[in-house]
């Protein structure tokens, strides 16, 4: 695999902060984040047929190609998931991961097109509160949800927010996202979806500005009036963008391994984060499929650090992406506590 763009040696001290810091995350997808052996245990389960003889065969098809294959194998994943009892399943995996990086609390997208004509609406909002609870009580990580629409399935997205205003009820989902290709399907044809959602008060979110220019971006915020945006690292390519970004200071979700692999940003080049932060644009860090991409929150923090970024730079993005979620600010405010415990300590070390 080509080497992502490093200039600047990091010490074992940063490193180690970096790792045992608290942190949020509010882009990453629980199919995405669901490594190649639990989908296999999954495929097993339930009797589905994977492109691949043995788990060895499954682990190197997972090992990210391309764009295309990429969304393939998130396609297959999400078929090998076909009883609410196998999210709790992929629940304890992926906690498990999150707790190892000190991730206490995550905002964790759904592919809700592809789940609803597969499972009982009101069994899988059940299982998903018990996730909550579970991840609370073993884990003391926060954890809320945010079902996306599928873009290439734009019929289903009125069943994506019914489905949504049902999980609100239970406490499980916070708002509506809008994912997949951009290519073709612009955010105009969602602006009656997201209205709604807004008029239910709802959160919303989309995807934009990862595949497709700024002009992806800018229907997310004029047409959807999304209060964050998922990647949107090309609004570098347009200054006046940059200059509404910075003003207005709608947060990024930025996720760099994963620019990187699909090929956002060139393998010889910084990060676009550089040129964001440097103009003044709220950015956040997060992993969006971490072993989809070989990556986990802690090595994006790394990446940046191998960039050139320093410590003071990094705490403040991962200060950004707690204060961007979409928590109370009494729920913050208790989450701030221990941020500011863990910097003091730093600091008299």
């Amino acid at each position: 695999m080509t080497k992502i763009y490093e200039n600047t040696p990091i010490s074992p001290e940063l490193s180690k902060r970096l790792w045992e810091m608290p942190k949020a995350e509010i882009h990453v997808h629980l199919e995405g984040a669901t490594d190649a052996a639990t989908v296999w245990e999954l495929a097993q389960r339930n009797k589905v047929t994977l492109p691949a003889a043995t788990l060895e065969e499954w682990l190197s098809m997972y090992a990210f190609r391309d764009f295309d294959h990429f969304l393939d194998i998130y396609l297959l994943a999400t078929q090998c998931m076909q009883t609410a009892d196998d999210f709790a399943f992929m629940f304890e995996r992926f906690l498990a991961e999150q707790a190892r990086h000190n991730v206490r609390y995550c905002e964790v997208f759904l592919s809700a097109s592809f789940m609803l004509d597969n499972f009982p609406q009101e069994e899988v909002i059940t299982v998903f509160a018990e996730g909550i609870k579970h991840a609370k009580e073993k884990y003391d990580i926060g954890m809320r949800f945010i079902p996306d629409i599928a873009r290439h399935i734009p019929e289903s997205r009125y069943r994506v927010l019914d489905f949504i205003l049902k999980g609100r009820e239970a406490g499980v989902f916070i708002g509506l996202g809008l994912g997949g290709p951009e290519v073709g399907f612009p955010p105009g044809l969602f602006m009656d979806v997201y209205e709604e959602a807004r008029r239910q008060g709802l959160h919303v979110v989309a995807h934009a500005g990862e595949v497709v220019g700024p002009e992806s971006v800018w229907g997310a915020l004029t047409e959807l009036k999304s209060e964050r945006i998922g990647h949107g690292v090309r609004a570098v390519d347009d200054p006046k963008l940059l200059e509404y970004l910075a003003e207005t200071q709608i947060p990024l979700e930025v996720c760099p391994h994963s620019n990187y692999r699909l090929k956002v940003t060139p393998f010889n080049e910084p990060h676009q984060i550089r040129k964001l932060v440097d103009a003044g644009v709220y950015c956040t860090v997060n992993s969006d499929d971490p072993p989809m991409f070989s990556t986990d929150l802690t090595s994006e923090y790394l990446l940046l650090a191998k960039q050139g970024f320093s410590w003071d730079e990094l705490w403040q993005l991962n200060g950004n992406t707690l204060e961007a979620s979409f928590l109370s600010d009494e729920e913050k405010a208790t989450y701030r506590t221990e941020w500011d415990a863990f910097d003091m300590n730093e600091a008299e070390k």
